[in-house]
């Protein structure tokens, strides 16, 4: 089996209201699939976390003459030769995105070749569900009424959510205590900063919020603060987690080596499947969590949960008391909701683990054409 065609897709999509973190709004989603076909008429997907012409500029340039006639089941060399060729741009954040893309296409191929689900061939078990958690609570340019979104993740059925904080303390505070206090006692609450602080900043904030049982602080300080993460962990019992904003293995070592409680790869920017398996088995070696970061299409998505289902559930033995969960964001996205035949459902606070061979995802290609950035 050879891979004949690698065409990038781009997608975008223009949202109907401002939605935005602690750092600011927007109103554009865009990032690009991959199609990858072969000489026996299989064809897999993968995301690149990146713009179109990005993507496409990176793979004419880096990757089609090589990846056009590659064996799909060569895969897990192709990260590891993206560090040394082409030398000193291996590590670049769109070229890991691209990486991404390619490897998880052909984690899908050969899932197809063979009639396995792809959590099944990383190693994991006969995964059948997953715990979703809802991402809400985003900050809006018009006024809405605080409680709403965490009121409609309640009504979906949702037993987990992260909320966006990260403008200070005392508003932390307020959307921290709304949310609990609709979740209810048991149920799971997770808190985002995106890196809008300064450490000290965050210790206020963290601290602040300590008594609502928030079970992690995510990207208090910005990504490449490694030493301010080092800071705030001193100071917080709040677990810390941080990866969206970072790939590679490289990357993910530094924060696994004392900097975070819980790493969170994106599956479209880490280096795809391979590389996400890799930083999972650092992770684990250091006793370190992991929880994918997704806010992509249904492809980055379907990536994700296939990771998810094979990660170790080390040092549980028997049952769990931190059960593995995934990131469902309930913001506008047809990116996710509309390119599958059929699209993931987390309503009932368990999301299904597909079963079929590899990803386990039928894509709409007419659904996609109608997304495209360039059409």
């Amino acid at each position: 089996m050879e891979i004949t065609t690698i065409e990038p897709i781009p997608l975008a999509h223009t949202l109907s209201a401002g939605l935005g973190d602690a750092r600011g709004f927007g109103r554009d989603r865009a990032t690009t699939l991959l199609r990858l076909e072969t000489d026996t008429g299989l064809v897999g997907w993968g995301e690149a976390f990146v713009p179109g012409s990005i993507a496409e500029a990176t793979i004419e340039e880096l990757f089609a003459e090589d990846v056009v006639g590659m064996d799909p089941f060569d895969v897990e060399s192709l990260a590891e030769r993206s560090y040394t060729d082409p030398y000193h741009f291996g590590e670049a954040v769109f070229v890991q995105s691209v990486v991404s893309a390619i490897d998880v296409a052909c984690w899908d191929l050969i899932g197809k070749e063979v009639g396995r689900p792809v959590h099944r061939l990383l190693g994991g078990r006969s995964v059948e569900t997953l715990v979703p958690y809802a991402s809400t609570m985003y900050f809006t340019e018009t006024e809405r009424p605080l409680a709403e979104p965490i009121e409609a993740a309640v009504d979906e059925g949702f037993t987990a959510a992260k909320i966006k904080i990260g403008t200070g303390v005392e508003e932390d505070e307020e959307r921290v205590r709304t949310a609990r206090d609709i979740l209810g006692p048991d149920a799971r609450l997770m808190v985002d900063m995106n890196g809008n602080y300064r450490p000290e900043q965050a210790v206020r904030s963290g601290r602040a919020i300590a008594e609502y049982d928030v079970e992690w602080i995510e990207e208090p300080v910005p990504p490449e603060n490694l030493s301010g993460y080092e800071e705030v962990k001193r100071h917080v019992e709040t677990a810390l987690a941080a990866g969206e904003a970072h790939y590679g293995r490289f990357e993910f070592k530094r924060l696994i080596d004392g900097a975070v409680d819980i790493v969170q790869p994106n599956l479209a920017r880490c280096g795809g499947l391979s590389e996400a398996r890799t930083i999972a088995k650092l992770a684990t070696t250091e006793n370190v969590g992991v929880r994918p970061h997704i806010w992509n299409s249904a492809v980055g998505l379907a990536a994700a949960v296939q990771f998810a289902a094979s990660v170790p559930a080390y040092p549980h033995s028997r049952t769990a008391p931190d059960p593995m969960m995934v990131e469902f964001d309930r913001s506008e996205n047809p990116m996710r909701t509309e390119i599958l035949e059929t699209p993931f459902d987390p309503s009932g606070g368990e999301l299904a683990v597909p079963q079929e061979p590899g990803l386990g995802i039928e894509v709409d290609e007419d659904a996609v054409a109608e997304l495209r950035a360039d059409r």
